[in-house]
């Protein structure tokens, strides 16, 4: 199949889609200003695993092979608002996959191996491992809220939310489908069980996540591979992610 036979095919699979499972985004988000310590503390930013092996072309066995335009958005919507939240003295939170070459993560192939480099922020993104409003906490699974628990029992989340009191988390990342969706499934299981209090709402930012893209055509070619169309998969991820109670929005008002 030629690449514009390919590409009307696919537009033709999501016109199915967003007809048979529409997804109906929520109102703007409005991050306001002003205030004092506790206005401002009620919404808090979460980075999803916005990393070189996820982002960065050609960094490992999960990165883009090719410059992907959805990608590149995302990661220039986290840095955009990890500045401005930066600026702002607002907290920030963020997850990084982070793997020992020992413990492999099935049925991934490695990947964010530590000292690789691939486990280390995008170069956009680089300035937040010493900006002090930021707490980065690297995970070993696909769940972050899971990645996240210490040994006691603690949370190390949990924790962030309840210091900063935290009412909504603002989330960015990828993979929409894998970790940003897991993450915000698990996040807000614990806030209907008492688990992550003050937060009342996950909103995630469409534009500010991805996924990877895998066309049935390649994965056809690759034994036991599932096919991962980008653009049906990212639907789904956020169509699954309301699902579950997240509010999904698509634009963030300053």
């Amino acid at each position: 199949m030629g690449s514009d036979a390919s590409s009307a095919a696919a537009a033709d699979a999501m016109g199915v889609l967003r007809a048979a499972v529409p997804l109906q985004l929520d109102a703007d988000l409005v991050l306001a200003t002003g205030g004092g310590g506790e206005e401002r503390g009620q919404v808090g930013l979460v980075l999803v695993d916005v990393s070189n092996g996820f982002c960065t072309v050609g960094a490992g066995n999960l990165a883009p092979v090719t410059p992907n335009k959805q990608i590149e958005k995302m990661v220039e919507e986290a840095a955009r608002l990890a500045k401005v939240f930066c600026e702002r003295n607002w907290p920030v939170f963020a997850f990084l996959d982070t793997h020992y070459p020992d413990k492999p993560e099935p049925p991934f192939p490695p990947h964010c191996i530590i000292g690789s480099g691939e486990e280390n922020f995008v170069p956009a993104l680089e300035w937040l491992e010493k900006d002090p409003n930021v707490t980065i906490r690297r995970k070993d699974c696909i769940d972050g809220y899971l990645g996240a628990f210490e040994k006691d029992g603690s949370n190390v989340f949990s924790d962030w939310v309840a210091k900063f009191q935290i009412k909504t988390v603002l989330v960015l990342g990828i993979c929409t489908d894998f970790c940003v969706l897991d993450f915000a499934s698990s996040a807000l299981a614990a806030r209907n069980i008492g688990r992550v209090p003050p937060l009342e709402d996950v909103v995630i930012y469409s534009e500010g996540c991805a996924t990877y893209n895998l066309p049935v055509e390649v994965a056809r070619s690759m034994q036991g591979t599932l096919a991962h169309p980008q653009d049906l998969m990212h639907h789904m991820g956020l169509y699954m992610a309301k699902s579950r109670g997240a509010k999904v929005v698509d634009r963030i008002i300053l």
